[in-house]
């Protein structure tokens, strides 16, 4: 098997970025961005600054500039992250906030977007959406006295073997359901299949139907490049603990298109005119927010969907995690991705041609660069996923699973190179054929046992 590596052109990618800090042989080989990414080294030292502010300054920290301090005062300190932001999604400043968590953007999106009536009540989804997001749907549809058995369209497969949604099979259920669909919500990326979606000619198509576009990016955002603004997308919404190194239920982010989030004056001089929403104080409009009066006015944009101020040590980590990426341009890391995953890849066909290994796996993710990230989900034959994770983080090759027989395995291109992609190569393959031993071996033992039972008795059998 070929084991060389595609040649990848010098490129401003600066891997010294970033921190993984070893401290144990469990993280040797850390393909697991995907699920959890690593470290920055900065975080570090800009939440030992945020403390320090926040020890000296105490309440003063809102509104003094600290020097030395990565920071803004903290009252402008969503309004610090969010050009950068912008950059990570491909949107306008006035149309991203950096706010909650995935699930609770999502919420707060469709309680504005989400509004049914008589004649379009229904939400097209995925079969197998992140449980998460399927939870929040189906609690949007009883909330709004739907019933989710008939009003949840989910899409699944046509070919059970093979957990790919073409995009001609969305297309096709949106034209069937056209009429009475309110809201489609889809992955960037299938967290399952690490499939990334034709997000422009989905959005579009749906939206000539009259049904409102969501998507979910927690695979995608920081993982490749994109456009919502250009892709016209209405909302969307994203974590940042993935492919954005912010750390475990780290801040998340909301983008509402610049349309949608005008906040106009009435014509009788009451109250503003703005999409409605579940509203908080963080996003009224900061000329406000002290007066401590009852009268609410959104900040336009997407800013105005904020409820509470934000963590300040969530945004430090972010804050952190941003720089890292403004040291190279999402443009070369998604050129580096696609050769790390292509090279994975490429060994893991390699192997297949073997004999031993033919039936051992299956790669499930689309082998099209352009309908993938950084992820490739390989499928294992029945009865190997336990043996083949035990061998792995014995090795000290992380990677993650989803039952009862995939492993996620996800070459981030800020901090995984192709010694990474080789040791894992290696210890897969040693991990796989002492897994298919290890179950021919029980195979084996449990005929034996089972026949002497039958024929002589458990006494007899050797």
């Amino acid at each position: 098997m070929d084991q060389t590596p595609p040649r990848l052109d010098k490129s401003p990618i600066t891997i010294s970025s970033i921190n993984i800090n070893i401290k144990s042989s469990r993280l040797r080989k850390y393909l697991c961005g995907n699920s959890l990414g690593l470290q920055p080294r900065l975080t570090a030292q800009y939440q030992q600054n945020y403390l320090q502010t926040w020890a000296t300054k105490g309440v003063f920290g809102h509104f003094t500039e600290i020097e030395d301090s990565k920071l803004p005062p903290w009252l402008h300190v969503d309004d610090d992250v969010i050009g950068d932001m912008c950059e990570i999604v491909g949107a306008k400043k006035n149309e991203v906030a950096v706010m909650q968590t995935l699930t609770a953007n999502l919420h707060l999106a469709m309680a504005s977007f989400y509004r049914p009536n008589e004649q379009r009540w229904k939400i097209i989804i995925e079969g197998k959406a992140f449980p998460s997001d399927h939870y929040a749907v189906e609690s949007q549809l009883l909330h709004h006295n739907q019933d989710p058995a008939t009003s949840m369209i989910l899409l699944e497969p046509e070919d059970p073997q093979n957990p790919i949604l073409s995009t001609q099979q969305i297309l096709n259920t949106i034209d069937k359901h056209a009429d009475t669909t309110a809201l489609l919500l889809l992955p960037g990326i299938q967290f399952y299949t690490g499939q990334f979606f034709d997000i422009p000619t989905i959005t579009a198509h749906a939206q000539k139907k009259g049904i409102v576009v969501g998507w979910d990016l927690a695979h995608a955002a920081g993982n490749l490049p994109l456009k919502l603004h250009e892709w016209n997308v209405d909302f969307a919404a994203w974590c940042s603990y993935k492919y954005l190194n912010c750390g475990p239920g780290s801040i998340g982010g909301l983008f509402v298109h610049e349309r949608h989030s005008q906040v106009s004056p009435s014509s009788d001089s009451s109250k503003p005119q703005y999409l409605p929403r579940l509203s908080g104080w963080w996003g009224s409009d900061k000329s406000s927010r002290f007066a401590m009066e009852n009268n609410f006015t959104p900040i336009a944009g997407a800013g105005g969907w904020q409820l509470s101020n934000p963590s300040v040590a969530d945004m430090t980590a972010l804050r952190a995690s941003l720089d890292v990426f403004n040291k190279a341009s999402l443009t070369a890391l998604r050129q580096k991705s696609v050769k790390l995953t292509g090279y994975l890849e490429k060994l893991l066909l390699a192997t297949k041609q073997e004999k031993e290994f033919k039936d051992t796996f299956t790669i499930i993710t689309p082998s099209d660069p352009e309908a993938r990230g950084a992820q490739l989900s390989i499928r294992l034959a029945p009865g190997l996923l336990d043996h083949v994770m035990h061998v792995l983080e014995q090795k000290g090759v992380v990677v993650d699973e989803r039952r009862p027989d995939v492993i996620r395995v996800a070459p981030a291109p800020l901090y995984n190179s192709w010694q990474d992609v080789l040791r894992f190569m290696v210890v897969f393959k040693d991990a796989c054929k002492d897994a298919a031993n290890k179950k021919d071996g029980e195979a084996e033992s449990s005929v034996m046992v089972e026949g002497g039972k039958e024929d002589k008795g458990w006494s007899e059998v050797k």
